[in-house]
C-alpha cells in the first residue's frame, strides 16, 4: 500500500459563459464512465465564476485558431489552466458553411433557433442524399501564462433533417441525424451523445495529453 500523499486538486476553467456546453465540456473531461484516478484531481470551473473575464473576439479564420485564441487570451487573464473549444457545423452542400461563424450564422451569437430556421431555409431545396455535414470541434489548453500546451480534434459525420427534431442538446443538435440512429442528436439520450459527438472525440484525445501533464503537476 503507497503512503505517498494525495495529489493536490488541480483547478482548470472552461472558456465558455454557454451552461449547456459548460455542462457537456465539464462531463466530458473526466466522464465518469472511465474513472481515472489522475483525472479525478480535474477542479472544473467556468467563467461563471470569473466575471471580469473579458469576452475573447473569435476572428480566426479556422476552429483551432479560435481555440487556440481563446484559451490563450483566458488564461493571461484569469491565471489558471484553461481549456476553450471552437466547433461549429460545416454543411457540404453550402461549401463549408456556416462553419466558424455556425453560432452567429443568423446574426445574433447564441441564437439556435434562428440559426436553425436560416440553415433549413438555405437548404430547402436539397435533396436528402446531399444533406451531408460534419460536427467539428477544436480544443486548445492554454497554462495560465498563455502558452498552448495541447491541442486537439474531432469531428462527427451526419446528416440535415428536413425539420427540427426533439429537445436535447443545444446548437445544430435537433438537426443533426446520426445515421446510424435514424435520430438527431435532440432524439439521442446524452449518453449516446457523449459517445458519438465531435466534442466527445476530440476530449478523448484531449485526456490522453491532459493526464501526462497531470502526472507531472
Amino acid at each position: 500500500m503507497s503512503d505517498a500523499p494525495p495529489a493536490d486538486p488541480f483547478p482548470i476553467v472552461l472558456a465558455t459563459r454557454n451552461v449547456k456546453k459548460g455542462r457537456e465540456m465539464a462531463g466530458l473531461i473526466a466522464p465518469p464512465w472511465e474513472p481515472n484516478p489522475r483525472l479525478a484531481r480535474l477542479v472544473v470551473l467556468t467563467l461563471d465564476g470569473f466575471p471580469d473575464a473579458p469576452e475573447v473576439e473569435e476572428d480566426a479564420d479556422t476552429f483551432a485558431g479560435n481555440a487556440r485564441k481563446k484559451a490563450s487570451e483566458t488564461a493571461q487573464a484569469v491565471g489558471r489552466w484553461v481549456i476553450a473549444d471552437d466547433s461549429g457545423l460545416t454543411v457540404d452542400a453550402l461549401d463549408g458553411e456556416p462553419g466558424v461563424y455556425s453560432a452567429r450564422y443568423a446574426g445574433v451569437h447564441g441564437d439556435d433557433d434562428a440559426n436553425n430556421r436560416k440553415l433549413l431555409e438555405a437548404l430547402a431545396d436539397v435533396p436528402d442524399d446531399r444533406r451531408g455535414a460534419a460536427f467539428v470541434c477544436s480544443l486548445a489548453l492554454s497554462d495560465p501564462s498563455g502558452t498552448i500546451v495541447l491541442e486537439a480534434e474531432g469531428a462527427c459525420r451526419g446528416r440535415i433533417a428536413r425539420q427540427i427534431h426533439g429537445e436535447r442538446g443545444f446548437g445544430y443538435d435537433p438537426l443533426f441525424i446520426i445515421l446510424e440512429y435514424h435520430k438527431t442528436f435532440g432524439e439521442l439520450s446524452t449518453l449516446v451523445k457523449h459517445q458519438l459527438s465531435h466534442r466527445a472525440r476530440a476530449f478523448e484525445r484531449l485526456r490522453l495529453g491532459l493526464e501526462r501533464i497531470l502526472a507531472n503537476a
